[in-house]
C-alpha cells in the first residue's frame, strides 16, 4: 500500500474525482518545481526530479505515472510548464532538444519509484534512499543517449549531462530518505490516537 492509498482510505479519497485531482494537482507541484531552482555546486539544482521520484514514492506507480505523463502532455501542448520555458521556446520543439531524453526518463523514474514504494522501500531510510538513487539513475539512461544523439556523441556527453548533477541527485535521495520515513511515522502515529 502507498502512503496516498493509506491517507486516502482515512480520509476518503478513494473517489475516481478524487483521484484525478490528485493527478492534477501532482501534475501542477511538477510544473512549480520546474521553476524552483536552488543554488548548488557545480550547477543549480530544480526540484523537478526530486518531485517525479517523490510522486513515485507517495503515490505509487500508476497514479505517479498518470501524473507525470499530464505534465508530459502539458509541456507537449506548449504549456510553460517545463524548466526554462518559456525563455527557451515550449512545446514540442523544446522538448526535443537536448534535455528532451530526460523528460522522457521521468516516466520509468515514476514507475519504479512508485513500484518500489507499494514494496515498502519508501518507510525505512535506508531503502528510501536506494529508491530515491534507483529512480533517478533510470533518467540518465534515455537522458544521456538523447543527449549524445543532439550534441553528438564525439562531445563529453557525460561531462555534460551526468557528472554535474550527481551530488545533487545524492542530496536530493538524502531529503527522500528522511521525509518519507518521517511521513510514515506521522501516519502511523495519527491512526493510532
Amino acid at each position: 500500500m502507498t502512503f496516498y492509498e493509506s491517507v486516502a482510505k482515512q480520509r476518503r479519497w478513494n473517489s475516481f474525482a478524487g483521484q484525478m485531482t490528485t493527478v492534477v494537482a501532482c501534475s501542477l507541484l511538477l510544473a512549480v518545481s520546474a521553476k524552483i531552482s536552488v543554488p548548488f555546486y557545480p550547477v543549480p539544482l530544480t526540484m523537478q526530479t526530486f518531485v517525479v521520484i517523490g510522486l513515485g514514492l507517495a503515490l505509487g506507480p500508476a497514479r505517479g505515472g498518470a501524473a507525470v505523463l499530464l505534465y508530459l502532455a502539458e509541456g507537449v501542448a506548449g504549456l510553460p510548464v517545463l524548466a526554462g520555458t518559456p525563455e527557451k521556446g515550449v512545446g514540442l520543439a523544446y522538448m526535443m532538444g537536448p534535455t528532451g531524453g530526460y523528460l522522457l526518463g521521468y516516466l520509468p523514474a515514476v514507475l519504479l519509484a512508485g513500484m518500489l514504494a507499494v514494496r515498502g522501500w519508501d518507510r525505512h531510510p535506508v531503502t528510501a534512499m536506494t529508491a530515491a538513487l534507483l529512480a533517478g539513475a533510470v533518467i540518465y539512461v534515455p537522458g544521456l543517449v538523447w543527449l549524445g544523439l543532439v550534441i553528438g556523441f564525439d562531445k563529453p556527453v557525460l561531462e555534460f549531462g551526468l557528472y554535474p548533477f550527481i551530488l545533487g541527485d545524492i542530496v536530493k535521495a538524502m531529503l527522500a530518505a528522511l521525509l518519507f520515513p518521517m511521513a510514515w511515522k506521522a501516519l502511523k502515529g495519527k491512526a493510532g490516537h
